[in-house]
């Protein structure tokens, strides 16, 4: 039988526990657990965590996919507009103060779910901008533009982008007051975005399209497409790492693409398939899809992980 040391040349690294950091493609033996292990790299897969209190969709999302908000919202069982908030630990959501005026399809942004903001959306059209602290909802400086079914919000907290809702107009907030800054290239609603006021994506809309364009802080710029036209879709990650899911309109899809700072290429589906949710995450290897016709919540994890060599 061959062995590893004639395949490569060199023993297998005995060691009293796991390395902290590991490279795909190392093997070693672990001599507390007298097995062989290895490091590989999970390409992506979505799993099942706690779902929401409250079915709706159209809401706003801000944090990561260990503590993140939802916020606003369609909900057929009030039925109507939601004020409704949910925060999530990590497994379950918990239901905390309401927003101060119920509306959908406004933009959310925040870096955590102890500070967000939601800003646009409603019927009539709204320009309202609400501050979360962690414990309630503030209303603070209104957009200059009422709008709704905004195409991408993202950013923090005290650093926002609102991008869309008016076809191409565009607005920066500062922590106390927004500021109409360059419009995006494509007109569009209804789509998603991530990252920060001077490195931020947005992508897909309606009309359905698979634009995908990045901001500077100055400047939109035309990057490569989605290898799918969609809308009402999810989104998650930075300007150079970024997620993006479900949508479509009028039927649901479960199909992910990852964006790896120059092309989108499809990765692992949802394992059910949702339209008009959201989507959270620090990165494109880390995200949360919540919102739509069900309660269903689930989080995408990929990258670096373990495995244990056994006899078969």
């Amino acid at each position: 039988m061959t062995t590893y040391k004639e395949i490569r040349g060199t023993n297998i690294e005995v060691l009293a526990s796991d390395p902290d950091n590991p490279v795909a493609g190392q093997v070693w033996y672990n001599s507390t657990d007298n097995v062989v292990k290895g490091s590989s790299f999970n390409t992506g897969s979505w799993s099942t965590t706690g779902s929401l209190n409250l079915v709706r969709n159209s809401g706003s999302g801000a944090g990561t996919n260990t503590a993140a908000l939802y916020f606003g919202g369609f909900a057929p069982s009030i039925p109507g507009y939601a004020a409704q908030t949910e925060s999530y630990n990590g497994s379950n959501w918990t239901e905390v103060n309401d927003l101060n005026t119920a509306r959908s399809q406004g933009g959310g942004a925040g870096a955590t779910n102890t500070a967000s903001l939601f800003f646009g959306g409603g019927v009539p059209v709204k320009n309202e901008t609400e501050l979360w602290n962690g414990t309630n909802w503030t209303e603070v400086n209104n957009l200059n533009a009422a709008r709704r079914e905004i195409l991408a919000g993202f950013g923090t907290s005290t650093a926002a982008i609102a991008a869309g809702g008016p076809p191409q107009a565009v607005e920066l907030w500062n922590g106390t007051s927004w500021t109409e800054v360059n419009d995006i290239n494509t007109a569009r609603e209804n789509g998603a975005g991530c990252g920060t006021t001077t490195a931020g994506l947005a992508f897909g809309g309606n009309p359905k399209t698979g634009a995908t364009e990045t901001w500077n802080g100055t400047n939109w710029t035309e990057v490569n497409d989605m290898n799918t036209n969609r809308d009402r879709l999810g989104g998650a990650g930075i300007q150079t790492a970024a997620l993006g899911f479900a949508g479509g309109q009028p039927a649901s899809s479960a199909q992910t693409e990852t964006w790896n700072g120059t092309n989108w290429t499809e990765t692992a589906d949802l394992n059910t398939a949702t339209k008009d949710g959201t989507g959270v995450g620090a990165t494109n290897t880390a995200a949360l899809s919540f919102g739509g016709p069900s309660a269903v919540v689930e989080k995408f994890a990929a990258g670096q992980e373990t495995i244990t060599f056994t006899d078969s």
